[in-house]
């Protein structure tokens, strides 16, 4: 019974995976779901999934030395992806050369070396000490 509820209202609907304003102004994602009324904490937590696993794909596309990092190091650059999606982390080009050479340390002063650290302030230090460290913290 549900299913076929369900196909009657996505036909209705119509799929929309940008953002958009109904007929009635409301802010709608999906298949008419209204913003206005948020989402579940499960939903959330299924859209940051989705997300993560995007920025993952996109930095080992990015890097070749992805298998060499270490589930730390890259954590630390899938984080970064996520954050400030991977035009902005491909531009961080001493800190990729630093990386290609194994240079931790230096990788680490380049990410604090940026515009974006002074954006993100703390998340910016605890990543760029996991990427020295190697280490969660």
């Amino acid at each position: 019974m549900i299913e076929k509820w369900l196909q009657y209202t996505q036909r209705y609907e119509g799929l929309n995976v940008m953002p958009y304003k109904c007929p009635a102004g409301h802010w709608t994602i999906g298949y008419g779901h209204n913003l206005e009324n948020g989402i579940s904490k499960e939903a959330a937590q299924f859209i940051l999934l989705q997300d993560v696993n995007a920025a993952q794909k996109a930095v080992r596309q990015q890097f070749e030395g992805w298998c060499q990092l270490g589930e730390v190091r890259q954590f630390v650059l899938v984080d970064m992806c996520f954050n400030m999606g991977i035009g902005k982390l491909a531009a961080f080009k001493k800190m990729w050369a630093a990386l290609k050479r194994g240079d931790y340390a230096a990788a680490s002063y380049e990410m604090l070396d940026s515009r974006w650290a002074g954006q993100v302030g703390r998340r910016a230090r605890e990543l760029a000490e996991m990427m020295r460290t190697g280490e969660y913290l």
